[in-house]
Formats: structure tokens, sequence, C-alpha cells
């Protein structure tokens, strides 16, 4: 897929492929639900929510959505991640599946949850 560069959030869903924007608006939306006064920005060229500090970012890949809590907060999900590809910090979401929406609600609050309560780090 080619680089999207954008300024915004709106600007990078829409100049997404049209097979990724609907899960690129779906991911934001349930981070918006967990983060409601988070910052959406772009950092890296990726979409970010950040409040204290970055708490999540997403991406388009050509075959999969890329949601990236940080290392430490997809650690206690391993196991329900088990059948998707992952990275040190990162999840990848095919398109040709529905997202798993309980799943990422649940890490995002615990990421949310770490940086809140714990001061959890983007980088670590």
């Amino acid at each position: 897929m080619e680089k999207i560069i954008a300024k915004t959030i709106d600007e990078y869903i829409l100049n997404a492929p049209l097979h990724a924007q609907e899960k690129l608006m779906q991911i934001r939306k349930i981070l918006k639900e967990i983060a409601p006064h988070a910052k959406e920005a772009i950092k890296w060229g990726q979409p970010v929510l950040e409040g204290k500090k970055i708490l999540y970012s997403f991406s388009a890949y050509k075959s999969h959505l890329n949601f990236m809590p940080t290392g430490p907060s997809l650690a206690p999900f391993r196991e329900e991640l088990k059948d998707y590809k992952m990275g040190k910090d990162t999840v990848q979401f095919p398109y040709d599946q529905e997202l798993p929406v309980d799943l990422i609600r649940r890490m995002a609050q615990h990421r949310l949850k770490e940086v809140e309560e714990n001061n959890a780090l983007w980088m670590y």
C-alpha cells in the first residue's frame, strides 16, 4: 500500500484504500469511546490518540489494520491474540475478518489504566 501522507486522522482515513476505511473508522470509534478526552494526532505518519502519553496508534496496510497499544498492554491478552500475527508492540487485524471489538476495547481499557494509574511509557 502507498504511504498515506495526512495531517489529520480524518485525512488519513479518507486517503486509505476503500477496503481499509471501514475498519479504520471502526477502531477509531472504539478508541475514542475508551479515551474520549484523548487528543488525536498524526505521528510517524500514523494516527495516534494521546493523553498524558501516547495511548494507541493504528494504521492501514495492504491486507490488515495494525493496532499498537504497546507490548505490555498486549501481554495479558496473548492467549486471545494467538490467532493474529503480532509484533513486539502490535497486532494485525486482517481486513477480511471482523474486528474483535470486545478484545480491542479491553486492550484499550487496559492501556488507558496503565497510563493513568502507573504512568506507563509509550516506548519502554
